[in-house]
C-alpha cells in the first residue's frame, strides 16, 4: 500500500477549519503562529510561504516577520523577545538556517517553551524524553516525527512489540521519532553512518523510518517482504533533479505492506502537525 499523505492532510485541515470556527466563538480569536524569517534562503522562503498558505486555508492566524540577512544577533533576539511577550502570539517558529552572524543555539535558548512549536528548546526536548506514553496535548512534539507517527496510526500499523529501525540520528527527526516509537512499545534501533551490517539490520525490521538524507540509499535487497517504510528523506534525484526520498521507491514498494512516497507522503502532513502544535499552545495558554 502506498500511503496517500495528501489525503490525510486534507482530512486534518478540514477538522482544523471546524475547530478554528469554534475558537472564534469560544475565545474571541483563533490561534496565531508567528514565523521569524531572517535572510533570503530559498528553501526557507518556500516553507514559510507554504505556512502562510495553509494557515489561511484553515482559518488560523499567521504573521511572518521578515528580517534582513544582515540583521545582528541582538536585533533577532529583540524581535524574539517581543514575540515571547505578545499575548496574541501563541506559537513561534524561528526558520532555520539563520545567517552566520546569528548563533542558532543562542536564538533557540531565547524561545519561550510555551510558544515553541518546533520542540527545539531544552525544556520541550526534555519533556519529550521524559514522557512514557505519547500525549500530544501536554507540550509540542517535533512536526515531522509527529507526522510519521500519524501515518503509522492511520495505516493501522501495529507497533506494540514491533522491531523498528530508524536510519538517521538527527535531533530534528531520527532521535525524536525513535522516542515516539518506543512510547508505543516498539523495540527501536537507531542506525547511522557508523552502523555495521546495516542491510542485515534493515532486513530484520518490521518498520523502517528513513531519515538520513541520501537519495535512494535503501534498496530492495535491504528490505524484507511485508515491511513498513516511512520515508522522511527529501533529496534531489541526481539524474532528473526532481524531489526523491531516501528509499528506492520503485523497486522497494512491491515488497512493502505500506510505504510512503516522496513527494506526497510525510511532507503534506508536516505543516498540519505544525498547526496542531500552535493549536496546542493556544489551548494551554487559555488555562494558565
Amino acid at each position: 500500500m502506498t500511503f496517500d499523505g495528501k489525503k490525510l492532510a486534507e482530512q486534518t485541515k478540514a477538522l482544523l477549519r471546524e475547530r478554528m470556527e469554534q475558537y472564534k466563538t469560544q475565545y474571541g480569536r483563533v490561534p496565531c503562529l508567528s514565523v521569524l524569517l531572517v535572510g533570503d534562503d530559498y528553501g526557507s522562503q518556500r516553507y514559510v510561504a507554504s505556512c502562510e498558505k495553509q494557515t489561511a486555508e484553515v482559518g488560523m492566524a499567521c504573521q511572518v516577520i521578515r528580517m534582513d540577512g544582515q540583521s545582528t544577533e541582538t536585533e533577532v533576539l529583540e524581535q524574539l523577545d517581543r514575540l515571547n511577550r505578545d499575548t496574541n502570539v501563541d506559537g513561534i517558529l524561528v526558520q532555520m538556517p539563520l545567517p552566520k552572524q546569528v548563533r542558532t543555539e543562542k536564538v533557540v535558548d531565547a524561545i519561550s517553551p510555551a510558544k515553541d512549536v518546533d520542540c527545539v528548546t531544552d525544556t520541550n526536548v526534555a519533556n519529550l524524553w521524559k514522557q512514557k506514553r505519547n500525549d500530544y496535548t501536554r507540550f509540542p512534539v517535533p512536526c515531522t516525527p509527529r507526522s510519521a507517527m500519524r501515518i503509522l496510526e492511520a495505516a493501522d500499523i501495529p507497533l506494540d512489540g514491533a522491531k523498528a529501525v530508524v536510519v538517521g540520528r538527527s535531533n530534528i527527526v531520527g532521535l525524536p521519532v525513535s522516542k515516539l516509537l518506543m512510547n508505543e512499545n516498539a523495540t527501536v534501533t537507531v542506525a547511522h553512518s557508523h552502523t555495521k551490517n546495516l542491510p542485515d539490520l534493515l532486513r530484520s525490521a518490521d518498520v523502517i523510518v528513513a531519515a538520513l538524507g541520501k537519495a535512494y540509499f535503501i534498496t530492495a535487497d535491504m528490505v524484507s517482504e511485508g515491511a513498513v517504510i516511512v520515508d522522511v528523506g527529501i533529496n534531489s534525484d541526481p539524474q532528473t533533479g526532481k524531489m526523491c526520498g531516501d528509499v528506492d521507491f520503485a523497486n522497494v514498494a512491491p515488497k512493502c505492506r505500506m510505504i510512503t512516497p516522496v513527494p506526497g507522503g510525510v511532507g503534506p502532513l508536516t505543516i498540519c502537525s505544525l498547526m496542531e502544535n500552535v493549536e496546542g499552545c493556544f489551548l494551554r495558554a487559555q488555562t494558565r
